[in-house]
């Protein structure tokens, strides 16, 4: 699946899945497809009068119309809105259930930690990191939690004995290394004390993202 193009514009999405079709033994039926991507109504549109987010979806059931077993998918949500996006995620999924290899590229890093088995983190040419998302994570060491913006950490940091920074709105990340049962203990009840509602809590760095900001950062002359 290319990022853009490799469709005729003049062409509707069910004549260019059609066309696909033929050029296999054992195609997946152009109305099953469309089905499969959401693109069921649009069916004699044309290619050019498709948004950018539909033109998305044609184009992963283009790529999907001779049943391959190995799959590349270049930023295959790029420009979808949030319901085009987890119906392309759910896609993905039923892929993978079904046995297929799927190489995904993307700088979504929720979307690479939702549904990759692997995930490698390339930078300037080079990968300066691979493995299983919850391994990448979790081998960072740290703790960090989602909750309201703006709390007092001042406070919570004498609690815990460490430093505590607000990384984004309401993300918490404290410099723990190897945080134990007491100190995570320790955290939420002051959290309940101070009557605020805890919304994530995760053992490692703050996710992904996060991961890959600094091995990037680090990575770059």
């Amino acid at each position: 699946m290319l990022q853009e193009g490799g469709a005729y514009p003049g062409a509707r999405a069910e004549e260019l899945l059609t066309l696909f079709a033929a050029y296999f033994d054992d195609p997946r039926s152009p109305g099953e497809l469309l089905g499969l991507v959401g693109l069921t109504g649009r069916a004699r549109t044309l290619y050019r009068r498709l948004s950018g987010g539909e033109k998305q979806r044609l184009s992963l059931a283009m790529a999907l119309v001779g049943r391959p077993q190995l799959v590349f998918l270049d930023e295959p949500t790029a420009g979808l809105d949030p319901g085009g996006r987890r119906a392309t995620w759910q896609t993905i999924e039923s892929l993978q259930a079904d046995g297929v290899t799927i190489l995904l590229t993307t700088h979504f890093m929720d979307e690479a930690e939702h549904l990759a088995d692997r995930v490698g983190i390339i930078n300037r040419g080079r990968l300066v990191a691979e493995g299983p998302p919850a391994e990448l994570v979790h081998g960072t060491g740290g703790l960090s939690f989602l909750a309201d913006p703006g709390l007092p950490v001042e406070q919570l940091q004498t609690r815990l004995d460490t430093t505590i920074r607000e990384a984004g709105p309401g993300r918490y990340v404290v410099d723990l290394a190897d945080p134990s049962p007491a100190q995570v203990a320790a955290l939420t009840a002051w959290l309940a004390e101070h009557d605020v509602l805890l919304r994530e809590l995760r053992l490692g760095a703050a996710g992904l993202e996060e991961i890959f900001l600094a091995l990037t950062e680090e990575e770059t002359p």
